[in-house]
């Protein structure tokens, strides 16, 4: 499911997801879409949208008691209501739809890494540097880091984000605001990170987006989802590798055929797409203990 578009209001469309506008809340309808490198590949991965939804609904409910968030239902009976047609018309939106209460985003992605990877890696080995904090020397790919650290990044329309440093944030939003949003992403990983390693994962990184409702800091979009996530298995981690559950397994094919990251992006095979799918659904099984609602 690619994206059908309803007879409502269209606040945006994104790589992902459909975002409607229904006055007083927002509907986020997570399709089978799937980017990198900021570019909307042609190839869909079925179900990823509902694995998008269900577990970002899964997390918003296990950390509410960390911080309040946006979500108001994802059930399909008061998503017809709020968005005023019946049912019956709304049936495609089951699993892979919420309804969210508005907020004024505050436009910082915030970062909270665990490991070094990725971005972070790649500032590492240049500066031993990850967002203006020092790290000890010699640190190799995918080491756990002496403590979690909280690494912003800009949350650029155009989708191409840069890590900034936390002084950076207080002075564009405040220093009271940008300390909350730094504490309780702190907070928020070390519940999720607790919570996944008995279940054979490791989270070694994640981002949370925040808005306002009036001076209430509230957690929207996605939460813990293998596309916000950086996940890796517990028992390939203890023998020296990096396995991921998450979207660099996309990441790497893309690497390894030398696509060179303009659109339009590459289809992708077949083998890839049913490893992406069931990398995303085991995952879930892991988080959660049930199934996705397919």
């Amino acid at each position: 499911m690619t994206g059908t578009l309803l007879a409502l209001p269209l606040f945006c469309r994104g790589k992902v997801r459909d975002v409607y506008d229904l006055g007083e809340y927002l509907l986020l309808v997570a399709t089978d879409r799937i980017s990198a490198f900021d570019v909307v590949l042609p190839t869909p991965v079925p179900d990823r949208g509902k694995v998008l939804t269900q577990l970002s609904s899964f997390w918003f409910e296990r950390t509410q008691s960390v911080v309040p968030n946006h979500l108001v239902t994802t059930d399909l009976q008061g998503i017809a209501r709020a968005a005023g047609l019946k049912e019956s018309e709304l049936g495609w939106l089951r699993g892979r739809s919420m309804l969210v209460r508005r907020a004024q985003r505050v436009d910082f992605e915030c970062v909270v890494r665990g490991y070094l990877a990725g971005s972070a890696w790649k500032e590492y080995r240049l500066t031993g540097r990850v967002c203006g904090v020092e790290l000890p020397p010699g640190l190799q790919p995918g080491a756990r880091l002496p403590e979690p650290l909280f690494t912003p990044a800009t949350k650029s329309a155009s989708g191409h984000d840069e890590n900034v440093t936390f002084e950076s944030v207080a002075e564009a939003v405040g220093s009271e605001l940008a300390s909350r949003m730094r504490d309780v992403s702190l907070r928020l990983y070390g519940h999720m990170a607790s919570h996944v390693e008995p279940r054979g994962l490791l989270l070694a990184d994640t981002k949370f987006e925040f808005g306002l409702t009036g001076d209430q800091l509230v957690l929207i979009d996605e939460v813990g989802t293998p596309d916000s996530s950086r996940y890796w298995d517990v028992e390939a981690y203890r023998r020296g590798e990096l396995e991921p559950f998450d979207k660099q397994l996309l990441r790497d094919y893309l690497e390894r055929v030398g696509w060179d990251k303009t659109p339009p992006g590459p289809e992708l095979p077949a083998e890839l797409v049913a490893e992406l799918r069931a990398r995303y659904l085991e995952a879930f099984r892991r988080i959660t203990g049930r199934e996705v609602e397919l």
